[in-house]
């Protein structure tokens, strides 16, 4: 007998249908418009809070019910939070938790789809709405504290809940200010229970700011048992109106993740901050020194095929393809029409009609498959991120590892014989073993390879790496290493150094636009003009002292800002503080005197010389060994 099973009576709300549960609830509760519901939940237990219709906030209460029967409460508390995790809310990662005032954690975040919410607040009160002139109104306070009254926990005049959906925000003049929510339709956020509690939420009633949108609706609860899974993530989106998608895991995940829970989101993947029998400073001086393996699955992957191929990308791309062999790689950049930067990358030319595009960011995907769109090229693009996930094996002793543990069919250049920004293909484990591309590139400053393979046979890869390395002192490398290395090799990182207002002159990438490239591309005389006419220049600088400035902080002569500090580091080699600054062409010869406001920017200035760079290997001997 086959029996269909379906949920009874699937409610709606207005227009929009009420989001099916993640997993089978225990409990599944409206919050109706304007209230609040209590509820309990048992250690271990998952509860979902989901904005149905977008735009509306709710402002979340729990309570350790061991200390309620004991005559105590214990609730939580946002001071505190904000105190042990340092940010302005938990998120889902490694400071995911909530705690009370005695710092006992109390719930922990799981999933997030929206990222913005409020801890700083209280929940709406009665004296708000009658300070605005509006007598009577609902709010969340009294609505707590008539929903908590048989617990004994006694009633507040604003209770300090924590504020889900809000888009409240602290401003450079220390302003605090809200605005309508990120949230959208069915988002919500699952926080696993780390205690028995009591717990309240509400749909607030705030009608005469921007808080929820100008429009009130419903909130739903769910309670999941503590048996369900849901594995960590943070929602994000590839365009505005795209679908949410969740952080993931790379096919690495299974050997980093047995290394070190000190991970964190970069660009839709949990990438490991740094492994926990080292640290940064550690894993720097083993790439320098040694070897190092670092999970880079978080590259953005595009394969564009096609007879059209080479002449699709020789008009989005600044260097000029049609120089570019079969087994070679080009780093370069695209840009927007205004010569602003849409992303830096690299191009493999995998044959006649075949490439495929390594960027840092979705955004060069979405660029290149609205090119598509709106050209008649024969041309065909896929996205690969998914199905192609990548290490980097960097340092002086990485071709020594590499070549214990990869054969290269006949006709393809071996490890030994692989040159720079070249690329050939071969296999871990003999003639029948686990496929891979190596390319001869890196992130580092140093003699390095990327491996890359399919994600199933992720783990094979890992292994073999690490046992062939063993004897050599290889070591698991982690972000907070690599942002060392690739500053001190004046290697520019994408959101700190560019982004789409910068061009590649102001991001010191200029060897990336030649001045002999023909054929017209996007972006090609918008960047002519700011050749000849430059405004600002990315340059080396030298910091007096150990005090490391902070990405953004402000470059001065005198009481003129000139420039902002791009990225900084303390070198551990060099023994000295390193920075990238974006400074005005006025400012921006070599020798010349600046400094970084600290503070205000004026009550403390760190002394900074502009130096050349790269900072270490400036002749790129290393990579080239």
């Amino acid at each position: 007998m086959l029996v269909f099973i379906q949920r009874a009576h699937p409610r709606m709300l207005g227009d929009v249908s009420l989001p099916d549960p993640i997993a089978e609830p225990r409990l599944d509760i409206r919050v109706n418009v304007a209230s609040a519901e209590k509820f309990e939940v048992f250690e271990g237990e998952f509860i979902q809070i989901i904005d149905v219709q977008g735009r509306q906030c709710s402002d979340f209460l729990a309570f350790n019910r061991k200390a309620l029967d004991e005559g105590r409460t214990q609730g939580l508390d946002a001071v505190t939070t904000r105190t042990l995790t340092g940010a302005a809310y938990p998120k889902p990662g490694l400071h995911s938790k909530f705690y009370d005032q005695d710092r006992n954690p109390l719930v922990e975040i799981v999933q997030d789809t929206v990222g913005r919410h409020d801890t700083f607040n209280l929940a709406c009160t009665t004296r708000y709405y009658e300070d605005m002139g509006y007598f009577g109104h609902p709010n969340c306070t009294e609505n707590f504290n008539v929903q908590l009254r048989n617990y004994s926990i006694g009633d507040h005049a604003g209770w300090p809940a924590i504020n889900f959906f809000y888009n409240t925000n602290v401003d450079a003049h220390n302003n605090i200010w809200s605005d309508e929510p990120w949230s959208r339709a069915g988002d919500y956020v699952v926080m696993r229970a780390l205690a028995d509690l009591v717990c309240a939420a509400s749909s607030c009633p705030s009608d005469i700011d921007p808080s929820n949108g100008w429009r009130l609706t419903e909130i739903q609860v769910r309670v999941y048992p503590k048996d369900a899974t849901f594995k960590r993530s943070i929602g994000y989106r590839m365009t505005a109106d795209a679908a949410v998608q969740f952080t993931r895991e790379s096919g690495f995940h299974s050997r980093t993740s047995a290394l070190t829970r000190n991970f964190g989101e970069y660009r839709g993947f949990w990438v490991p901050h740094c492994f926990a029998n080292a640290g940064a400073i550690e894993e720097y001086w083993a790439c320098r020194e040694r070897a190092v393996i670092m999970d880079l699955s978080a590259l953005r992957k595009m394969e564009v095929l096609g007879p059209d191929a080479e002449e699709f990308l020789q008009g989005l791309v600044t260097r000029d393809v049609r120089k570019l062999s079969v087994g070679q790689v080009f780093y370069t950049t695209m840009c927007y029409p205004h010569g602003g930067m849409v992303d830096d990358g690299t191009l493999f030319r995998l044959g006649d009609n075949n490439f495929r595009w390594i960027g840092g960011d979705d955004a060069s995907l979405i660029w290149l498959k609205e090119q598509a769109a709106k050209s008649n090229f024969n041309v065909h693009l896929k996205t690969a991120t998914s199905e192609i996930h990548n290490v980097a094996v960097q340092g002086p002793r990485s071709r020594e590892i590499l070549l214990e543990i990869i054969q290269t069919p006949p006709g393809r250049p071996t490890i030994q014989e692989l040159g720079l920004f070249r690329f050939t293909t071969g296999r871990i484990g003999g003639h029948a073993g686990t496929p891979v591309l190596i390319s001869r590139t890196g992130y580092t400053g140093e003699l390095g390879y990327e491996l890359f393979c399919h994600p199933k046979d992720a783990a094979t890869v890992w292994d073999a790496v690490m046992a062939a390395g063993q004897p050599m002192g290889i070591q698991p490398f982690g972000f907070d290493a690599l942002d060392m290395v690739r500053i001190e090799s004046g290697l520019v990182f994408g959101g700190h150094d560019f982004d789409s207002t910068t061009d590649p002159f102001e991001a010191g990438i200029a060897f990336t636009v030649p001045q002999k490239k023909e054929e017209d591309y996007i972006g090609k005389a918008a960047l002519e003009k700011r050749r000849a006419n430059p405004l600002r220049k990315l340059v080396g600088l030298e910091i007096a002292g150990n005090e490391k400035p902070s990405h953004g902080d402000p470059v001065y002569v005198g009481r003129a800002m000139v420039g902002i500090v791009t990225s900084a580091i303390r070198s551990p080699l060099l023994k000295k503080t390193l920075a990238f600054g974006r400074v005005d062409v006025a400012h921006s010869e070599m020798g010349g005197a600046l400094e970084v406001g600290r503070l205000d920017g004026m009550q403390k200035r760190l002394k900074a010389t502009v130096v050349p760079f790269p900072f270490y290997d400036p002749e790129k001997k290393r990579v080239r060994m």
